[in-house]
């Protein structure tokens, strides 16, 4: 009995001693957004955001009907709202592959083999420690709308070239953006670029 309380002493002395080496190791080099996360830290972020889902929501499905004009909303709202970080095609390419963790790669089963209810919720409530924030309103209109992105996030992996063509137009354009698509359209009219203070075309604003 004593040798076996010896061993297990033993053991945990052991693990102490490498959990400390890691911490220290990890110390000395700093923390990065460009570190992939551990398996570890994958496991137990997914777990959190299971049960960060309210109970009620975990199984309901989507009570938006799938149609070309719901499908064709979700596009334009994930197109204004969530490429930025998402990518058009929901792989990530945008700002969120800055992120840690990155943003996902949304047409993979990891994110497609979530409930309705799981998206409706991490889009509405965010997930926290992470750059996903929250954007719910807390109203029917605003539920709608993310009923609507939760069809188009299922339509992801089927999504089209000409979809994603519409979708580039429809994308936030910056001051500068705007300035370019001004002056390419006054040439093609007449000629003659518009100067740059003769319109003031901000981008969207949400």
């Amino acid at each position: 009995m004593r040798r076996r309380s010896k061993v297990i002493l033993g053991v945990v002395a052991v693990a102490l001693l490498v959990a400390i080496a890691v911490v220290a190791s990890m110390l000395r080099r700093g923390f990065s957004a460009h570190d992939e996360p551990s398996r570890v830290e994958a496991v137990m972020a997914r777990a959190m955001r299971h049960w960060a889902v309210p109970s009620d929501l975990r199984d309901m499905k989507n009570p938006v009907p799938l149609t070309p004009q719901s499908v064709a909303e979700g596009r334009a709202h994930f197109a204004d709202h969530c490429a930025g970080c998402h990518g058009n095609d929901g792989k990530g390419g945008g700002m969120g592959k800055q992120m840690y963790p990155k943003a996902p790669d949304m047409t993979l089963p990891a994110t497609q083999s979530l409930s309705d209810g799981e998206l409706f919720s991490i889009i509405e409530n965010g997930v926290r420690l992470t750059g996903m924030p929250g954007f719910g309103g807390g109203t029917a209109e605003s539920a709608h709308g993310t009923w609507g992105l939760v069809l188009f996030i299922r339509h992801l992996p089927k999504l089209a070239p000409e979809e994603m063509a519409e979708m580039q137009k429809l994308n936030p354009k910056s001051p500068a953006e705007w300035q370019q698509m001004q002056d390419e359209e006054a040439f093609l009219a007449d000629g003659e670029p518009v100067p740059a203070a003769a319109e003031d075309h901000s981008p969207h604003q949400h």
